[in-house]
């Protein structure tokens, strides 16, 4: 769901600068040649892995969920609530695949999504579907009309915490949207279209406003959100009833706001945040985003499905999730060490956080 939280921008000498830098980066056409020949045998995706890792993270994940609900003592709630939480994110992740790949390659893998993860998270794909793919416009990333962008390296200091904090009432938000601003909004058209154009895409930049869909996406739409809609009311209904018990329901959004707290720190680690509403070229855009490669093994929980190679994604964005490790061995073995490809990769989760508060800092 797209922020409500009003995050100002600095209009410091500083974020001025910041924002020059930024914006002056030419394309490295030696970068983007040699990136784009040595994939062009991974760009087609493998059904099976797809299959496979989806399902085995949805068994894991609410396998775990129902043992947090179960079981007794509170070391073995917390333990299964941590692996329910790092199983279902890993599943939920697969919405960002959802939305690039071509589903004739894999056949049934959005409506199985869906079926499994979208509606039961009350994330269905049209969330991110059409959205999405604006952040990746090259015309679009980093200005003003990108549904995923804000300037947060050149904000105010605490817009950082509250930008993580406020994700924790996502799974809160969601049961509202769902439950009722999507049944009253049958009887309204001007709510529905506030509902359509605020609360209708996993967005962070406060002034998005999505627009309406049509044909095809307008139908699947329609089909998920009545199914999100009907589950968020049974939840509400079966919960006043006594039939989901109040402790069971309090932990399942606890994971739920676990997996969305992790999500937002990825997302605040995803990019380096430094333009301030000026078009970037695909290296500009490749150098404000990141990778976190291996030999760092913790990326593999915080950033899985491909999300470690973030940067490597926005230069490539075709390439599959499960090529994205071979895709970034091949460039970084053909490029020399000047190369821009090699300044989008960093060692871990602290020193990126410590990077953009001292960023925060700096434009003061």
């Amino acid at each position: 769901m797209d922020s409500t939280l009003s995050l100002a921008r600095d209009t410091a000498p500083a974020a001025e600068g910041a924002r020059a830098k930024t914006i002056r980066i030419a394309d490295d056409k030696a970068m983007l040649r040699t990136a784009a020949e040595l994939t062009r045998d991974l760009i087609a995706p493998r059904p099976r892995v797809y299959w496979a890792d989806m399902i085995a993270s949805v068994i894991v994940g609410y396998g775990a969920l129902v043992a947090a609900v179960t079981v007794s003592g509170a070391g073995w709630v917390v333990l299964a609530a941590v692996i329910a939480a790092l199983a279902l994110y890993r599943a939920e992740s697969f919405i960002h695949e959802v939305s690039h790949m071509k589903h004739s390659s894999v056949p049934g893998f959005r409506a199985g999504w869906n079926a499994l993860v979208g509606v039961p998270m009350l994330t269905p794909s049209f969330m991110y579907e059409g959205v999405h793919n604006l952040h990746h416009a090259k015309t679009r990333y980093g200005t003003v009309e990108d549904p995923e962008y804000l300037p947060l390296a050149l904000m105010k200091p605490w817009t950082l915490p509250a930008f993580v904090v406020i994700s924790a009432l996502a799974p809160i938000g969601l049961l509202i949207r769902f439950a009722i601003l999507s049944p009253l909004s049958l009887l309204s058209p001007r709510l529905r279209t506030i509902v359509r154009e605020r609360y209708s895409a996993l967005a962070i930049n406060p002034q998005f406003r999505r627009r309406a869909p049509e044909g095809e996406a307008l139908a699947l739409w329609n089909r998920t959100e009545t199914a999100a809609s009907l589950w968020a009311i049974a939840i509400v209904v079966l919960t006043a009833t006594g039939v989901f018990s109040l402790r069971g329901v309090l932990i399942a959004l606890a994971i739920g706001s676990t997996v969305a707290v992790v999500n937002q720190v990825r997302t605040l680690v995803a990019h380096l945040w430094e333009n301030d509403g000026e078009p970037m070229t695909v290296t500009g855009q490749y150098l404000d985003s990141v990778n976190v490669p291996p030999p760092a093994l913790l990326p593999a929980l915080w950033a899985p499905v491909g999300l470690r190679y973030h940067a490597l994604h926005h230069l490539i964005p075709a390439l599959p999730y499960h090529s994205l490790g071979e895709a970034h061995r091949r460039i970084t073995a053909a490029l020399e060490a000047g190369s821009p490809y090699h300044k989008a990769s960093y060692a871990g989760l602290p020193g990126l956080v410590h990077k953009i508060v001292r960023s925060t800092l700096v434009a003061r």
